[in-house]
């Protein structure tokens, strides 16, 4: 299984806006992925209400994972989209 942990760099954490930009782009990477803050259970990257539920602020850590093929790009893109607060998915 691969795994990124990185911290939420978005200043008001992986709520509302920053949420939004995240539940979409981890449906666009085209690999099934679950993040989980440091030490707790992984829920359904795509999943709005999941991602919620987290409770993530800024600087907490997360840890993304996949277990599908071509999971290290994908989630090579999504721990640089939290990692740096961005407002959409980095290139390929």
């Amino acid at each position: 299984m691969a795994e990124r942990t990185v911290n939420v760099g978005w200043p008001e954490g992986l709520h509302a806006r920053p949420a939004s930009v995240f539940v979409r782009a981890a449906g666009a990477v085209g690999v099934p992925v679950t993040i989980a803050r440091t030490g707790g259970t992984p829920v359904n990257a795509a999943s709005m209400l999941a991602l919620l539920g987290l409770g993530a602020e800024a600087g907490d850590e997360v840890v993304l994972a996949s277990d599908a093929e071509g999971a290290d790009s994908a989630l090579d893109r999504l721990a640089k989209l939290v990692g740096e607060g961005l407002d959409e998915l980095p290139p390929a």
